[in-house]
């Protein structure tokens, strides 16, 4: 919208002010609005491809634990797991067959349907993909590993 500016005449026939517009506009410099998104356009086309891939962090080794408030379940998977095909639930021998029969009992009196699962660092991860889904079969909510501490290696 135009500016209307009150000017002296000085002098002439009509004493008193007169109005003329203002040739000036007032409006929204875009140049630096278009820098800076420009600017933001680069930042999120670098950005988004390492939001999918993600990063690499080398995560710290805990030392200490929370005490558990209940007993501990633990399924062990040893070395001969490949040629019996069978685990430990405590320290009972179980076949890979009654598995998970045997965790809904364990898991049936439980609040927390929590259990730790020790396998021998010799057996590939099929092994370990493969109890694990009749645990989680089984009831099991919560999987946890245990592993040795670093210094103990």
């Amino acid at each position: 919208m135009p500016k209307v500016v009150a000017i002296d005449t000085g002098g002439g026939g009509r004493r008193g002010r007169s109005r003329r517009l203002d040739s000036s506009l007032n409006e929204i410099n875009v140049v630096p609005l278009v820098d800076v998104m420009l600017v933001l356009l680069v930042i999120f086309m670098v950005t988004a491809p390492m939001l999918q891939r993600g990063l690499d962090v080398n995560l710290p080794a805990a030392r200490r634990a929370q005490e558990l408030t209940e007993e501990r379940l633990i399924v062990s998977v040893p070395l001969s797991f490949r040629q019996d095909n069978r685990v430990f639930v405590g320290k009972e021998r179980v076949s890979l067959d009654v598995l998970q029969e045997r965790m809904r009992q364990a898991m049936a009196g439980r609040r927390e349907k929590q259990v730790f699962l020790q396998i021998d660092a010799g057996l590939n991860v099929q092994d370990l993909i493969t109890v694990m889904d009749l645990l989680k079969g089984g009831g099991v909510e919560k999987l946890g590993f245990l592993t040795k501490l670093p210094e103990e290696r």
